[in-house]
Order: C-alpha cells, then sequence, then structure tokens
C-alpha cells in the first residue's frame, strides 16, 4: 500500500474555494465580453450563459466562464432589456458587473450583479455613426447632409402619379406583411394594387446580405415597379441592426425605384431609413401613404375636370351673350331703317304737295292741260314708292336673317375647333403625350438614350426605353 500522503477529492476542494473566497472575497469586476449560450428560465428568472473574450483579429477564444444572474442580477437584466429595447441574449456584447464563486461540485462561474445599458447603447450608436460617414465618403454621388439631415438618390426620385405596382421585401410569415396587404386590399377608396413579395428574413444582424440580394433581383427583374416596400414586425432594438449594415444602406440611397419602408419600430431611425425615399413607422402606416398618394392625384383629377367644365360653361356663355347682342342690333337698326324711310316719305309727301301746289299756281293753264295726267301720276309714283318700301323692307329680312345666319355658323365653327382641338381628339388623331420622371415634356433635349419614359396615347399608358435619338424633318406630320 502505497505511503504518500493523499486528500479526498472534496478536501481540495474546499481548500480551492477558501483559496478564490480569500483571494475575492467582498470583490466585483467590471468585464466587457460577449454573451454565448444563453439560457432563461422564465419562472425561476434564472439566467445562464457563458461570457467570452475573442481575439478581434483571429477570433479565436481567449477566455470563456459559466455565468449565472438570478436575484438582483436577473432584474438588472430585466431593467437594461426595458431601456435599451435589446433582448438578453446570444452574440451581444455587454459590459457586466460580476463576482467570483466557486462551488465543489459546480465549480468555477461568475455571478452577475449588474449591467451598464450606456455601455450597450453607446456601442451600437458608435456603430451607427461610423456607417453614416463611411456612406458619405464612399458614396458622395448618393449621400449628401445638409445640417442633420440626409440627401440620397434615392430620396430625389419623383413618385409616380399613381402607386400600383408595388415590390415587397417581407418574411411572408411577417405579421406586419399581413398588415400591409390588409391595408391595401380594404382602403376606402377601392384602389386596386399589384403587391408581389419577396420573401426573405427581415431581422437579425447577419441577414443584410440576404435583403440586398433581394434588391438586386428586383432590379435586374426587368419588371416595372412603381415602389419599392420593406417591411416586419416590430422587435427588440438588435432585430434592426440589420437595417445599420452598409451594403444595404448603400443600395437602398442608389435603388433606381423609389423605397418606402415600414419596419415596425417606434422610437430611432434605421440607416436604411434615412436613405429611403420615404420613412415610415409600421408596414400599416407604409400602406396608407402609398393610399393616400393616390388619393391626392385622384383629387387633382377631379379639379382639373371642374376647372375644364367651368371654363367651357363660360366661354359658350360668353358666346352665347355676343350673339344675343348681335341680334337686338340688327333688330334695333332694321327699326331705325324703318323709322328713317317713313320719316323721309312723309317729308317726300309733303314737298310733293307743296310743289304741286306752287306749280298750280304758278302754272294754271299747263295744269289744267295736264290735269288729267297729273291726277294719274301722284298715285303711280306712289305705288312705285310703296313697292320700293316693300322690296327694302324684305331685302332688311333677309339681310337679317342671313347675318344672323352666318354668325351661328360662325360659332358653331368655333366651338367644333374648340373640341378637334381638345387633347382627347388630338391624342385620337394619332397624337401622344411622352412623359419624363413623370412630367409631360415637348423638349427632346430632356430625353436621352437608355432612358425611361411613359407613352400616352388614348387610352393606353406605354412605358418604354429610349434606344436612340436623332434629328427629325418632319414630313409624316406634314398635315
Amino acid at each position: 500500500m502505497s505511503t504518500v500522503p493523499t486528500i479526498s477529492l472534496s478536501q481540495l476542494a474546499s481548500m480551492i474555494k477558501l483559496t478564490l473566497e480569500d483571494a475575492f472575497a467582498r470583490q466585483s469586476f467590471w468585464v466587457v465580453a460577449d454573451v454565448t449560450s444563453h439560457n432563461f428560465y422564465y419562472q425561476k428568472g434564472y439566467h445562464y450563459f457563458d461570457l467570452v473574450e475573442k481575439d478581434k483579429r483571429s477570433n479565436q477564444i481567449l477566455a470563456k466562464l459559466s455565468t449565472t444572474a438570478w436575484g438582483t442580477g436577473s432584474q438588472r437584466i430585466k431593467a437594461f432589456e426595458q431601456e435599451t429595447g435589446q433582448r438578453f441574449t446570444n452574440d451581444i456584447q455587454v459590459l457586466v458587473k460580476v463576482a467570483v464563486e466557486y462551488h465543489p461540485v459546480y465549480g468555477l462561474k461568475l455571478n452577475l450583479l449588474d449591467i451598464d445599458a450606456r455601455f450597450t447603447l453607446g456601442a451600437i450608436e458608435q456603430q451607427r455613426q461610423a456607417t453614416l460617414e463611411r456612406l458619405l465618403k464612399e458614396c458622395p454621388q448618393d449621400v449628401r447632409r445638409i445640417g442633420e439631415q440626409y440627401h440620397t438618390s434615392n430620396q430625389s426620385l419623383q413618385l409616380n402619379k399613381v402607386i400600383q405596382y408595388i415590390a415587397v421585401l417581407s418574411s411572408s410569415s411577417s405579421a406586419g406583411y399581413q398588415d400591409f396587404i390588409h391595408t391595401l386590399s380594404h382602403n376606402p377608396y377601392g384602389y386596386t394594387f399589384h403587391a408581389e413579395l419577396f420573401h426573405t428574413v427581415v431581422q437579425g444582424e447577419f441577414n443584410a446580405e440576404a435583403i440586398n440580394m433581394k434588391l438586386q433581383q428586383i432590379r435586374k427583374s426587368g419588371r416595372h415597379y412603381d415602389a419599392v416596400v420593406i417591411i416586419r414586425g416590430g422587435g427588440a432594438q438588435t432585430d434592426f441592426l440589420v437595417f445599420d449594415q452598409f451594403p444595404l444602406a448603400k443600395t437602398v440611397a442608389q435603388f433606381p425605384i423609389p423605397v418606402i419602408t415600414g419596419i415596425g419600430h417606434q422610437k430611432n431611425e434605421t440607416i436604411v431609413d434615412l436613405m429611403a425615399h420615404t420613412a415610415t413607422k409600421t408596414p400599416t402606416k407604409a400602406a396608407e401613404l402609398i393610399i393616400q398618394h393616390n388619393a391626392s392625384f385622384e383629387a387633382e383629377l377631379v379639379t382639373a375636370q371642374r376647372d375644364i367644365i367651368i371654363k367651357c360653361q363660360q366661354l359658350l356663355h360668353r358666346e352665347a351673350r355676343a350673339v344675343n347682342t348681335i341680334h337686338h342690333n340688327v333688330i334695333n337698326l332694321s327699326r331705325d331703317l324703318l323709322d328713317n324711310q317713313r320719316y323721309s316719305l312723309g317729308r317726300l309727301q309733303q314737298d310733293l304737295g307743296t310743289q304741286a301746289r306752287q306749280l298750280l299756281f304758278d302754272n294754271r293753264s299747263a295744269l289744267n292741260n295736264a290735269a288729267s295726267l297729273v291726277s294719274r301720276k301722284p298715285l303711280s309714283m306712289l305705288a312705285v314708292e310703296q313697292q320700293q318700301i316693300i322690296h327694302y323692307k324684305e331685302r332688311l329680312k333677309l339681310l337679317m336673317k342671313q347675318y344672323l345666319r352666318n354668325r351661328k355658323q360662325d360659332l358653331e365653327h368655333r366651338i367644333s375647333l374648340f373640341r378637334m382641338a381638345s387633347p382627347e381628339q388630338i391624342m385620337k388623331r394619332g397624337f401622344a403625350l411622352v412623359k419624363v420622371d413623370g412630367k409631360i415634356t415637348a423638349n427632346p433635349d430632356q430625353i436621352e438614350p437608355g432612358q425611361t419614359i411613359s407613352v400616352i396615347l388614348s387610352a393606353t399608358e406605354i412605358k418604354a426605353i429610349v434606344e436612340s435619338k436623332k434629328l427629325y424633318d418632319g414630313p409624316a406630320i406634314d398635315l
């Protein structure tokens, strides 16, 4: 039998415990480490996890210690989650206050006493600011900062007058996606929308590349979309870190289709929100924004229609008044002419009687010789004059009717020209409207090869890409 002195394992464990208690008694330490292997038992309020330190270059583990949190430590974790909006879970870096403990059965472990929320918030904000500065430095053509506001190429895009075809980036099982579709489908105006889902995971810091790939898929699809909507439901602060990643933010800032976000946050904006054309708080708000955008355009159309009707009514009323004025003028002129003719005839009759009496007085003999002739001559002359007056009256009536008919034909001709000059009639004769960036243009200098334009015919809108541009002498439209 060996004579080497021995002790029991429990004795050795007790010695280790006493040594450690003596070395670390009444001491606590603030430690920066990453959380791994986390488990939480809700009913007991116990947290079990490992604190790990890794080499920043090689990612190799430099140290790893089992850690527990219960009682005060568990309460401090709950307060941390409420303050930061960040779940205490794996793969987050934390600053925690720990005490060293040793148990003969369970071994060496750390007991969490407190956790610093400011450290986690500061790390997230520091990374966020670094990403924003990188965007400004590496993408100066697409991202600019004016004062406290960020301006991007995507924000400079003009939303189409009507948003109908929508590419949606979301998880198919997301409640936010269901809310978005329900709001669009049950809009109070009866608008019809075509929303195409591009399914992707929209949470987790490491899924930014998957969302980025979906955006590239939309760009290369060759299909027309009026807008791209990125949506998801609510969640913890770290669930939104995916929207603070540089590659995804850069793609959104440069994206050639307006991007609308509704990613379910109620506090701080993500970087993708800052880069997107329009940011809303929730998927429902994003849907309501699109519906209201279309409703505003419809209101503009109704206002334009009302203005055209009023202008037409005013023009017709003005022309009708002009015709009535001419009609009254013709009647008044005719009456004046008849009155003048009657007055002239009366004067003629008076002069004729006076002259006749003078002639009879001066030339009684001659008058007696011509008595028979003279007695018949006035009657003949009066008949002729009466016929002449009747002729004048008939002629005046014809002239008045002709004048009114000419004025009516002129008015009908103007109305016909007005109708023929309306945009609807012009477009039916083969002409079309050309829109560039959602605006009607007649200036060819605004159109360049490779540019997308809209060609609007009588009842059809055609999207086209300009292949070439050259000077045109116009013989095809020489009508």
